[in-house]
């Protein structure tokens, strides 16, 4: 049965609402791993990009440039060119249904939300190196060797490399004047817009680049660029406002030559002319310039170098919009870098442990990683539900409400002689006064733990309570027998019983 135009706006209305419920269900439910992530983020980017190239058709069809969407509203009206015939229009239309159902007698009605709920369990291909991990880590490697191999960089370690791949303003403002490092930066630039783009595909990077931008121009305006403050001065020159000279005030060369050796020297720098000489010299070479173009003046004028960039369309010195576009490249990679810092720095650990491990351990800690997220998928599949947080049985699920209330197991006792160790019910309080732990503490206290020191959980009643016990034994009292000591000839020590028993048997 063929689609009008008003079919077509009611199915692509239906479609945008369906999809919309859709990604409603899929982002309550939340991911288990990186890898579940990047599924659903990429499931629900495709929803959104299928709902806006719909949306896009539904306002071509209401623009109706065409008029077609008109003429079919007053086709369903019954305007003809000889009038109007609602019938006429309602019979035809009821001829074309019948037509179509007698050469499709076996045509069912799909359900469009079958398809759809399909979508939920999809696995979107995203295309990620061995390296990335599957978004965890940078692969920089190509940038590593384009950096190390340029005039720009330094030979450092590819660790080190991601250390500073972000500091351009440590650059040279020299260097980056040139094709080499704007392709390098262009190519920086690109990867990292790409693995973001892979890793983050909910996040409107347009928009992002968007505030860069704003903020970019502004700070450019007053000069506050990072790396870029006086973006006019290079190798020791001051702008060229303040270098130019006016050529219409001076007539001569003889006036031009009131101006000064320095000032001279300035302005013919400015316009990449030799700066060498005398002052007439230097005056003269200027004042060729009042009648005469840059492009017109022979090459010896020119400083070395700057002849040759001007015959191939670039300036003697660098153009301020090259430099612009350099420095907002720059900017929009700091930016990237600000929202990938986790990455960069859990890459930089990655490349520094991989260098203490063989090749069959990383592979071997590869797969672990793979069955770890796995394991920790199906774990937080069979949570338990322990809403009243109850203590665990031996079968690992939560005891029974009515035994925790009837052994006070939502009461805590804590023992300072056993470490302020806790212990929960009123009948693990009593046990433990024979644990080891307890038994423990007391002999670090110097104290036999006997029935006397049951309920006594504080260090300084148990010091108490043992003083009390020898003072009643007597322990504190004078015993001659074992306290007075005797001397024997040699100079041994004995107390007194021991003393009298040696003498006794004709030993001393």
């Amino acid at each position: 049965m063929s689609s009008t135009l008003l079919e077509v706006t009611r199915s692509g209305h239906e479609e945008v609402e369906r999809f919309e419920r859709l990604i409603a269900k899929d982002l309550q439910n939340d991911p288990t791993s990186n890898k579940d992530r990047l599924f659903r983020s990429h499931r629900v980017r495709n929803m959104i990009d299928t709902i806006t190239s719909t949306t896009e058709r539904l306002i071509e069809i209401y623009d109706d440039k065409d008029n077609a969407r008109k003429d079919e509203i007053a086709a369903l009206g019954g305007q003809t060119a000889t009038g109007i015939n609602v019938f006429s229009a309602f019979y035809d239309r009821l001829k074309e249904i019948r037509e179509y159902h007698r050469k499709h007698p076996v045509a069912r009605v799909v359900d469009a939300n079958d398809d759809l709920e399909a979508l939920l369990k999809e696995e979107p291909q995203i295309e990620f190196s061995g390296e990335e991990a599957f978004g965890r880590y940078l692969d920089m490697h190509e940038l590593y060797q384009q950096y190390v191999n340029s005039k720009f960089g330094e030979p450092i370690e590819y660790s080190a490399y991601l250390d500073i791949f972000s500091e351009t303003d440590k650059i040279p403002r020299k260097m980056k004047t040139t094709r080499q490092y704007r392709e390098y930066l262009e190519n920086l630039l690109e990867y990292m817009i790409y693995f973001f783009q892979r890793t983050e595909p909910l996040k409107d990077l347009d928009r992002i680049f968007s505030k860069v931008t704003t903020e970019f121009e502004e700070n450019w305006a007053t000069g506050k660029v990072l790396g870029w403050e006086n973006v006019n001065q290079e190798n020791g020159h001051v702008p060229t406002e303040h270098t130019s000279i006016d050529l219409d005030y001076y007539s001569t060369v003889e006036e031009l030559m009131e101006v000064g050796p320095e000032r001279l020297k300035e302005a013919l720098a400015a316009l990449g002319l030799k700066t060498g000489g005398t002052i007439q010299q230097r005056a003269e070479r200027l004042f060729l310039t009042k009648h005469t173009p840059l492009d017109k003046l022979d090459k010896k004028h020119f400083a070395k170098g700057a002849r040759g960039l001007e015959k191939n369309g670039v300036a003697s010195a660098p153009q301020e919009g090259n430099l612009k576009e350099i420095a907002l490249m720059e900017a929009k990679l700091n930016k990237l870098c600000d929202l990938l810092d986790e990455t960069i720095l859990r890459t930089k650990d990655n490349v520094v442990k991989k260098q203490a491990l063989t090749y069959e351990e990383i592979e071997a800690e590869r797969l672990e990683e793979e069955t770890q997220e796995d394991s920790e998928s199906e774990d937080d599949e069979q949570q338990i539900y322990n809403p009243l947080k109850l203590p665990m049985g031996w079968d690992g699920k939560p005891i029974p409400y009515w035994l925790y209330k009837l052994h006070g197991l939502g009461q805590e006792f804590k023992c300072e002689i056993c470490g302020n160790y806790s212990y929960w019910g009123r009948r693990a309080f009593e046990r433990h006064f024979k644990e080891w732990r307890h038994q423990h503490g007391m002999r670090c206290l110097g104290i036999p733990n006997t029935k006397n020191f049951n309920e006594i959980t504080s260090i300084e009643e148990a010091k108490e309570l043992w003083k009390k016990i020898q003072q009643r034994q007597g322990v504190n009292k004078w015993r001659p027998d074992l306290e007075e000591e005797y001397e024997d000839k040699e100079g041994n020590i004995y107390n007194k019983k021991t003393y009298t028993d040696l003498q006794r048997q004709g030993l001393i």
